[in-house]
């Protein structure tokens, strides 16, 4: 079977979503270039009145988009930084969010935000460096950050087939992941439900985006003293509650890993929420990005601010051992 990379996934997808759908047009800065490869060849196939390069005002052409997905067309953003969606939050949480629900379901807002190369890993310093996954699932927005190729091809394609908002989370960890796959098979993935990508009896990992291929590492280098299962939930907003609810009845032991800071991440959000509903046999632990981190240039530094796999493997062991 041929390989498929990350990237090479949106990529596809965009282009078969486009294919499929006259009414998806793509909006972003260098998008037409490719510069993210995200669009890589968009234009030449489908001209510049669907592949549109906007000027350098995120607010201007996040609204607009918002517009478009009103009267009847499914834009899909690409924003070159994670850290844009700071400045576009009002557009997409307060405007597009909440047409919907204030018009009683009358009016529907079809736009995809896509952010290839969320949270760094290669030294984009302070400004370029976020990974605000928690925010928009802290207001409702539906929210997805798929960890695989095939899962990336089947939520963008779920996302822009949805009627909502939808913010797609690419993570910079994950964009080089290349998979076996037979492109026939590729499909889309239903938002909100997670999967078990790795089966086990001990304890859970609940782990997100990049950190589902760190987990699984884990998980196998301490086969001999644990069986680890990873749970991925792919979307963070819905959360597969259900999902996650079955593997931790099954091995009463929870981690949480998560690429997000400590304070109000989503890692804190999951384990309040199994410690409302089971009872434990140990107490959980999360592994985030410490407290307010803001990424430095430095790229040793980067990846020192951000959740390792030695991390990981402590916490699991304390917690097997708790």
């Amino acid at each position: 079977m041929p390989k498929l990379s990350y990237l090479k996934a949106l990529n596809r997808a965009l282009g078969d979503e486009m294919a499929r759908d006259d009414s998806v047009v793509v909006l972003g800065e260098d998008i037409g270039v490719g510069v993210a490869g995200v669009t890589t060849g968009l234009l030449a196939k489908y001209g510049d009145q669907r592949i549109v390069d906007m000027p350098l005002s995120e607010q201007a052409f996040t609204s607009f988009a918002t517009g478009m997905a009103m009267a009847g067309m499914r834009p899909v953003i690409e924003f070159q930084i994670p850290s844009l969606l700071f400045l576009t939050f009002e557009q997409i949480a307060n405007q597009a969010h909440k047409f919907s629900l204030m018009t009683g379901g009358q009016t529907k807002v079809p736009v995809t935000y896509v952010v290839p190369g969320s949270g760094s890993r290669t030294g984009w310093a302070g400004q370029h460096s976020d990974h605000p996954y928690s925010l928009f699932a802290h207001v409702g927005v539906k929210t997805v950050m798929p960890a695989t190729p095939a899962d990336a091809y089947g939520l963008l394609a779920s996302a822009i087939r949805d009627d909502d908002p939808v913010v797609f989370f690419a993570p910079s960890g994950a964009l080089a992941v290349r998979d076996d796959l037979d492109f026939a098979t590729l499909a889309p993935v239903p938002i909100g439900v997670g999967r078990v990508a790795r089966e086990g009896t001990d304890i859970t990992v609940v782990a997100l985006g990049h950190l589902v291929h760190a987990a699984l590492e884990v998980a196998e280098e301490l086969a001999g003293e644990a069986s680890v299962e990873v749970f991925d939930p792919r979307t963070v907003y819905p959360f597969d509650w259900a999902g996650l609810s079955a593997s931790v009845a099954k091995t009463g032991r929870l981690v949480v890993v998560d690429d997000s800071n400590r304070s109000c991440g989503i890692g804190g959000e999951i384990i309040a929420t199994v410690v409302e509903d089971h009872r434990l046999l140990a107490p959980p632990k999360r592994v985030t990005r410490p407290d307010g981190a803001v990424l430095p240039f430095a790229l040793e530094l980067d990846r020192a601010v951000q959740p390792t796999k030695e991390q990981l493997t402590a916490a699991i062991q304390a917690v097997l051992k708790s």
